[in-house]
């Protein structure tokens, strides 16, 4: 473990392969952490939140080391942790937690409040989530690995289906989340926004709790086709339809029960004439449109406080023209925030390693090497219906 390799935000639209620190037990802020692990990188995923700070919409600086969606081999172990052993592969929440806080004990991972010195909430290579070092490397620093850590009960059995539980780390969990907190169950119709790798994610996780329809929305031509092959309806956001009429040819209703937004704060306008223009609030606005009264709105999409890009002032400091007298007046739910992972991860993890989801097919996994990840970056941002999943060290072969 001499050497270490990892994809750095080199300035907006850039990301490059440079050579990086080796890791070692200490924290951002220079403290010893034998509560930690080394990992060597089995797979490191390219998320939409990484595409967030590469297209130059956040504060993040150059140099960062990106990545927090990690699955990786134990190769070295501190003196205080006690359950994992070197050999052990692991999948790694995206939420760094330190298991003892309030919020910690409470399952609220995703608002740890000791990883991080700013903000409740840590992530590995994400800007303003506590400085820790990004995955999308050779190797990488896990901290607190006896509560962070989910360890696979069989290698070989893991290795068959890495290509799924790959996806544990964030977006299946979001997914799932963002479905959850919609209220899916049996006999739900649902709607999620966005055909990416969360949005599709989402789809998938409907389909797991019992949903009896679910429709996804998007305005890439390529991801609605996948999302069709893959069993979902579809609808396209650009065409001058609205959306309400779109759901109503397929449900004989203009309202679902349940409505996922797996799009976030670059959101853009609906028909021909608004789907080129960048419109922050508008899934937010249509989900309450076309969800049925005392529904739940499920936002797994990411929001930021500070948008650096965005087309206004307000929007700049994550302020939305959002319609809430409209989600008042239909007594609607809403639920925010980043996925408290290890709520959801081992249960997700036995639904992959006993064929209840597949998750790779749904999402379009397809494995690069670390020095492809740059063109991985570049066709995900052009809207590939792929997830890119980085192989530092050829083991997925």
């Amino acid at each position: 473990m001499a050497n270490n390799r990892g994809v750095v935000y080199a300035g907006p639209g850039r990301v490059e392969v440079q050579s990086i620190d080796t890791p070692k037990l200490v924290d951002p802020r220079g403290r010893k952490a034998e509560h930690g692990v080394i990992l060597k990188v089995v797979s490191t995923n390219i998320c939409g939140s990484d595409q967030h700070m590469v297209r130059g919409r956040t504060t993040a600086p150059t140099g960062l080391v990106l990545g927090h969606e990690i699955t990786g081999e134990v190769v070295e172990v501190g003196r205080d942790v006690e359950t994992m052993q070197v050999g052990d592969w692991v999948s790694v929440p995206f939420n760094v937690a330190c298991g003892r806080c309030r919020t910690c004990k409470e399952q609220h991972t995703g608002v740890c409040l000791s990883v991080n010195p700013s903000r409740a909430g840590g992530a590995y290579g994400y800007v303003d989530m506590g400085g820790w070092v990004g995955g999308q490397a050779e190797y990488v620093m896990v901290p607190y690995a006896d509560f962070n850590l989910l360890k696979f009960p069989d290698r070989e059995h893991a290795r068959a289906k890495i290509r799924d539980l790959t996806c544990l780390t964030d977006i299946l969990p979001t997914g799932f989340h963002g479905a959850v907190t919609a209220g899916v169950g049996p006999g739900s119709t649902v709607y999620v926004a966005g055909a990416g790798p969360v949005g599709m994610a989402a789809a998938a996780s409907a389909r797991l709790l019992g949903a009896a329809v679910v429709i996804v929305g998007d305005l890439n031509p390529e991801r609605l086709a996948h999302a069709r092959r893959v069993g979902f309806q579809t609808v396209d956001v650009s065409l001058d339809a609205t959306i309400g009429e779109q759901i109503e040819q397929i449900l004989g209703t203009t309202e679902v029960d349940c409505a996922i937004d797996a799009v976030g704060f670059e959101a853009r306008g609906h028909g021909h004439s608004g789907a080129q223009h960048e419109a922050p609030a508008t899934v937010l606005n249509s989900l309450m449109e076309i969800t049925r009264a005392a529904g739940k709105i499920g936002i797994p999409g990411l929001y930021v406080t500070d948008d650096p890009g965005a087309v206004d002032t307000a929007a700049k400091k994550g302020a939305l023209s959002i319609r809430f007298g409209l989600g008042w007046a239909k007594s609607h739910s809403f639920f925010t925030g980043q996925t408290p992972v290890m709520k959801y991860n081992r249960a997700l993890m036995q639904a992959i390693l006993w064929d209840r989801i597949n998750i790779a097919e749904v999402v379009g996994v397809e494995v690069i090497s670390l020095d492809d990840a740059p063109r991985g970056y570049a066709e995900f941002d052009a809207g590939a219906p792929r997830k890119y999943v980085i192989d530092p060290h050829a083991m997925l072969a």
